[in-house]
């Protein structure tokens, strides 16, 4: 089992070391499993946000205010809904800002807690790769062993021709050098 730096679930570790003993793949697509489990409300608030925080919105809700206060300062001058200092549209906007505000921060945990899954999944597949890694240099070092250990057996066996081959020839080059026999 690999060291941690930091607190992981053990389930994540033993989810990895079953997916690893069964030969599963274990990445999965984290957003779409989140996205299949929100309510209605959830996804709503997500759109809420997501338009909120653009520029869309930024240009639309200036539009809106700019004719809210040409319409209220010189078009309905003398019968204006809203005279100047426009206390309905700082009471509008403070309604949606306090209405606003809450939607994003729901949108905002349920992005922290996908971000959460993520990370974890990131954690199970960096976890499961490392091991991975650490079982085939395990093989490679066995097979480099195994391969040593061959090379080492061939070349004691060439050794031991050499020094065959050796011996044959020097005990038949002295026959075959000899002076001839003096008779």
């Amino acid at each position: 089992m690999p060291r941690r730096s930091r607190k992981v679930p053990p389930a994540l570790d033993h989810e990895v070391i079953e997916s690893l003993r069964e030969h599963e793949i274990l990445s999965s697509d984290i957003s779409k499993q989140f996205e299949k489990k929100l309510t209605f409300g959830e996804r709503l608030s997500d759109s809420i946000a997501a338009f909120g925080g653009s520029w869309t919105f930024i240009i639309f809700f200036s539009a809106v205010l700019f004719v809210w206060v040409v319409a209220n300062s010189f078009i309905l001058a003398n019968r204006a809904f809203d005279p100047y200092p426009y206390i309905l549209m700082n009471l509008v906007l403070s309604a949606l800002a306090a209405l606003q505000a809450p939607v994003i921060m729901m949108s905002q945990n349920r992005s922290e807690a996908r971000d959460r899954l993520r990370g974890e999944n990131d954690y199970k597949i960096n976890l499961k790769a490392e091991l991975e890694i650490r079982h085939l240099h395990e093989k490679l070092d066995h097979l480099l062993r195994r391969q040593y250990n061959r090379l080492f057996e061939l070349q004691q066996i060439q050794i031991e021709l050499l020094e065959e081959l050796g011996q044959k020839r020097r005990g038949s080059t002295p026959a075959a050098s000899a002076p001839p026999a003096s008779v």
